[in-house]
């Protein structure tokens, strides 16, 4: 699996890419990893409803083709984008989201933070407060779209939406649960090495 940072990019052009890489590929395509970061920009999933933006501001929001439902993207979050054949792999989608949630857990025990899910509730959690996201969209069994990690970032831009679709959902960020000062880059490329290590575990 080839893992490729993209550094800062515009969420459009990455959407437009992802899906122009989906489209394209054939059962030899390797599977990608792409990792980004995002300027601030507010996604909405396909099941996204109105009411849960509580204000407006110059922050864009983007109607998405991907599973669930408001978020929020910006500077200082790791964003991991799955390009994936899970028909190749013999895994189902509900599979590797199990997949992408322990692995986001696997990561935060390297820092010593005891992360958790919530039933019905698609994402990783740190005492009820969530510090990651997901949501996937999946055209002839392959993915696109995947999880955003809350690392070091202003996270006031959270309070303009329901994050994710939860009232009053309380979101939290590695840089205040651990005195580790590691940088963007070594969080998404650790995560990154977990994320393959558990596809291949996985594998049938």
């Amino acid at each position: 699996m080839y893992v490729i940072n993209l550094g800062c990019q515009d969420y459009l052009n990455i959407w437009a890419q992802m899906k122009a890489f989906t489209n394209a590929r054939d059962k030899n395509t390797e599977d990608e990893l792409w990792i980004v970061e995002h300027s601030p920009v507010f996604t909405q999933g396909i099941s996204s409803k109105a009411e849960h933006i509580l204000s407006s501001s110059d922050i864009p929001i983007i109607q998405t083709d991907r599973g669930g439902q408001i978020t929020y993207h910006g500077p200082g979050q790791v964003v991991i984008y799955c390009l994936i054949d899970l028909k190749r792999l013999g895994i189902g989608v509900k599979k590797m989201i199990e997949i992408i949630e322990n692995s986001i857990i696997d990561l935060l025990k390297t820092y010593t933070i005891k992360a958790h899910l919530k039933s019905g509730a698609p994402g990783v959690y740190v005492e009820g407060a969530k510090i990651a996201a997901l949501g996937l969209k999946v055209k002839q069994s392959r993915t696109y779209h995947g999880l955003s990690l809350n690392v070091d970032m202003d996270l006031s831009a959270f309070m303009q939406i329901n994050p994710c679709g939860y009232q009053g959902l309380k979101v939290t960020q590695l840089c205040d649960l651990t005195d580790n000062s590691d940088t963007l880059t070594v969080v998404a490329e650790k995560l990154s090495q977990i994320l393959i290590n558990h596809v291949t575990r996985n594998r049938h």
